[in-house]
C-alpha cells in the first residue's frame, strides 16, 4: 500500500509541528511520498512564510530595504534547524536565493522559496529524498499542468527513491521558469501526486480533525464529518464552507482514490474520507441523514409580478438579458402562478437597485418589481435526504417552530441539497436550531 501525505503551513510552523509530522509519518510505513506546505502562523498574529516573500518582492519592487524581512524569514527556518538538530546550511541556502533576487527575479520563484526549504529541511529530518517539484511537476505553454509529463516523470523519480519529500506550490513551465499554483498550491499538488502514483490513499493533513458539520464560529464544537461524497463536497464548498475546493482534489478523484482529511495535531482522530460515493452507509449517517449545513449572507430577492403572464419563459429570458447587461449573477430562482423571484448578490446590485428595477419595468412593462434586502441563505446537505420522506417539511417545521420566517424555498434535482432563504438577523440561529435538531 501506498499513502501520499500532503502537509499544511500550520502543521509545519515550527520545530516541535515538525516532530508531530516525524511522528505520524514514521507510524505507518506506506506514508512513502510527503508534500509539504511553506511555515504558517504560529500564533494567531504571526505572518506566513509565504506572506514574509510576497513582502520582499514588493520591497524589492519599490527599491525598499528589505534586509530586515529576509532576516524575519531566516530565523523561523533556523528556529526549526535548532529545534530537530538538522545540519543544512541555512546561510548558504539564503545567499542562493536572495543573492539571485539581488539580480532581479519573478515573484512566482521568490514565493515559492517557502516549500523549498521546508520540503529540504523535512527530508533530511525524516530520512527521505529531497525532490524538488521543478523535477516532476510540469506546467504547459498556457499554464495547466501537462499531467502525462508529470507522471511519467514522478513515477521514474519515486521508483528510484522509495521515500522522497517534495515541496508543494510550485513547479517548471517552458522555459525553466519557476510557476505557482494560484490557490490551493499545496493541495493540488498533494493530489496530482497521488494520482500520478496510483496512490492507495491520499492524507491531506491539516489543524482540524476533518470537515466540520457547520461553521465553529456558529456552532461550539460541531461534530467532523465521517464520509462526504464530491457532490456533497461542491455543495457545501459553494455555499461557503471552509473545505478543500474541488479544483484541489481533481486528480484524485479521477481515479477514485480517497481522500482523508486529518489533523496533526490529533493524529489518532479518523478524520474525513471523501469518495466520489460509498458503497454502504453506517448506521451513524443512516440515522442522522444530514452530512453539513452552511451558508452564505447578504443577498436581494427581486420578485417580478404579473398576472396572467403568457410566457414566463419569454418573461424570463428579458430579465437574465437585464442581469446580464447589469453584471448581476443569480444564485436560485422560485417560481408561482404569476411571478417568479432571482435571488441575487447584495453586492452585485449595490449602487444600481433602481436603475436595475426600472430597467425590468421598461422592457418587461411591468408596473410591480419589488426588492427586498438582507438575506441570506443556508444550505442542508445530506446524500441520504433523497431517500427520506418528509424531510423538507421537518426542516421547514424546525425553522417555524424557533419563529424564523422562510423567505425563498430551493431543493436540487439531485435532491442532496436543500435551500432556505431567510433575514440575515436570523442566519445564525437558523444554522443553530437546524443541528441541534437533524445533526447532533
Amino acid at each position: 500500500m501506498l499513502k501520499v501525505c500532503k502537509f499544511g503551513g500550520s502543521s509545519l510552523s515550527d520545530g516541535s509541528q515538525f516532530a508531530k509530522v516525524k511522528e505520524i509519518v514514521e507510524a505507518d510505513a506506506d506514508r512513502r511520498m510527503v508534500i509539504v506546505s511553506a511555515p504558517g502562523r504560529r500564533f494567531s498574529k504571526d505572518t506566513k512564510v509565504t506572506d514574509l516573500l510576497y513582502l520582499c518582492h514588493a520591497h524589492l519592487k519599490y527599491d525598499v530595504p528589505f534586509d530586515n524581512v529576509v532576516d524575519m524569514i531566516k530565523e523561523r527556518y533556523q528556529a526549526i534547524v535548532d529545534e530537530c538538530q538538522l545540519s543544512i546550511d541555512l546561510d548558504a541556502e539564503f545567499e542562493d536565493i536572495f543573492g539571485d533576487v539581488r539580480k532581479g527575479t519573478r515573484p512566482d520563484y521568490l514565493a515559492s522559496r517557502g516549500e523549498y526549504l521546508n520540503a529540504k529541511l523535512m527530508a533530511e529530518y525524516l530520512g527521505f529524498k529531497f525532490v524538488d517539484a521543478t523535477e516532476w511537476m510540469f506546467f504547459k505553454h498556457d499554464g495547466t499542468v501537462d499531467y502525462e509529463k508529470t507522471e511519467v516523470a514522478l513515477k521514474e523519480l519515486f521508483d528510484v527513491y522509495g521515500k522522497v519529500v517534495s515541496p508543494g506550490f510550485y513547479g517548471i513551465a517552458p522555459g525553466d521558469k519557476i510557476k505557482v499554483f494560484s490557490r490551493g498550491g499545496s493541495d493540488i499538488t498533494g493530489a496530482i501526486a497521488a494520482a500520478s502514483l496510483d496512490a492507495d490513499i491520499y492524507e491531506n493533513w491539516t489543524d482540524v480533525s476533518g470537515i466540520l458539520m457547520v461553521d465553529p464560529r456558529i456552532v461550539e464544537n460541531p461534530s467532523p464529518i465521517a464520509r462526504v461524497t464530491y457532490a456533497e463536497l461542491r455543495e457545501l464548498s459553494y455555499m461557503g464552507a471552509s473545505v478543500l475546493h474541488e479544483d484541489t482534489v481533481f486528480p484524485v478523484r479521477k481515479k477514485d482514490i480517497p481522500v482523508n482529511i486529518r489533523n496533526t495535531n490529533a493524529p489518532s482522530d479518523p478524520g474525513t474520507i471523501i469518495r466520489e460515493h460509498f458503497d454502504e452507509e453506517s448506521a451513524e449517517e443512516n440515522a442522522r441523514f444530514i452530512t453539513g449545513i452552511t451558508g452564505k449572507k447578504d443577498f436581494s430577492i427581486i420578485t417580478i409580478h404579473k398576472a396572467n403572464m403568457i410566457s414566463k419563459v419569454s418573461m424570463l429570458r428579458k430579465v437574465f438579458n437585464i442581469c446580464e447587461s447589469f453584471k448581476v449573477e443569480v444564485e436560485t430562482i422560485s417560481n408561482g402562478v404569476d411571478c417568479f423571484s432571482l435571488v441575487v448578490p447584495s453586492e452585485s446590485i449595490n449602487g444600481k437597485q433602481f436603475e436595475f428595477i426600472s430597467q425590468i419595468k421598461e422592457d418587461c412593462k411591468l408596473e410591480d418589481v419589488s426588492l427586498t434586502e438582507g438575506i441570506s441563505l443556508i444550505a442542508i446537505v445530506g446524500r441520504q435526504m433523497a431517500y427520506r420522506t418528509g424531510i423538507s417539511g421537518k426542516i421547514f417545521a424546525t425553522l417555524g417552530a424557533n419563529h424564523i420566517n422562510i423567505r425563498t424555498i430551493e431543493q436540487g434535482s439531485d435532491e442532496i441539497c436543500i435551500m432556505v432563504g431567510v433575514y440575515t438577523e436570523d442566519f445564525e440561529k437558523g444554522i443553530q436550531v437546524l443541528y441541534d435538531s437533524f445533526a447532533r
